[in-house]
């Protein structure tokens, strides 16, 4: 069995209303249910405090997991609201049955279905990996082209340049390429819920160890001018406000 799980809350302090903005007629969060529904998953839970994006789960016949108040804080860890999920669907679903679980956030529209229906079949083959998770090369953020400031608002590195092992330079991309999660594709084994504690920070839902899935850009959303570009993502793929590419896939 193949679970899908959807999470979004009703309040954001960087984009307030941001998994229900309109985006290509749609909100924000439906592409979530779309990109379970297309990758054809057996079971969709969504875990949220908001009515509306309850109305559009239904949509989907996906099973509501209503989120304590107290996961969804602006403090809130995912990975606090990831074990209280599944502790829910392990009373609608026998855990044992369950081969992966794919996490979809409400503001990630930009879901290649492709891409994640594969990263489902390597999950269920693999031994080795507890996860899949999708990368974009983003060398114009590289760790060592950050900065920070100090009191005095005075430009300083973000990280100390000399603990690096490996040539630097001036120019993008010279050098160990920088990857980022997009958090678009996020397809886990069971133990990365059950041993949470013990997966990869910042992300520990990760796993220890998980198998990247490159994609061309993606993010999710929390600033005004990231819908822009997640709209032009949509219509490079086939989207228009009533055509959905993956129905003839």
């Amino acid at each position: 069995m193949n679970i899908g799980l959807v999470i979004g809350k009703k309040n954001s302090v960087g984009i307030p209303g941001k998994n229900l903005r309109k985006i290509l007629g749609r909100p924000s969060a439906e592409y979530a249910f779309i990109a379970a529904k297309y990758a054809k998953l057996d079971q969709i839970f969504v875990s949220t405090d908001c009515n509306k994006i309850i109305r559009v789960a239904k949509k989907y016949n996906s099973k509501i997991i209503n989120r304590p108040r107290k996961l969804c804080m602006p403090d809130s860890l995912t990975e606090d609201v990831l074990v209280h999920a599944y502790k829910e669907i392990g009373k609608v679903v026998d855990i044992k049955k369950i081969k992966s679980i794919t996490l979809l956030f409400c503001n990630n529209p930009a879901i290649d279905v492709l891409k994640l229906k594969k990263a489902i079949k390597f999950i269920n083959n693999t031994k080795y990996f507890d996860s899949c998770f999708s990368v974009a090369n983003y060398d114009m953020f590289s760790p060592i082209r950050a900065r920070t400031l100090d009191k005095k608002k005075t430009i300083k590195p973000f990280t100390n340049l000399k603990n690096f092992k490996f040539k630097y330079s001036s120019i993008r991309g010279k050098g160990r390429k920088a990857y980022f999660c997009d958090f678009s594709i996020q397809v886990m084994k069971k133990i990365c819920f059950e041993k949470m504690n013990e997966g990869n920070p910042p992300c520990k839902w990760q796993g220890k160890r998980s198998k990247a899935i490159f994609v061309d850009y993606g993010f999710d959303v929390d600033a005004d001018w990231q819908f822009v570009v997640i709209e032009h993502w949509l219509k490079q793929k086939g989207f228009t406000e009533k055509k959905i590419p993956w129905k003839k896939k």
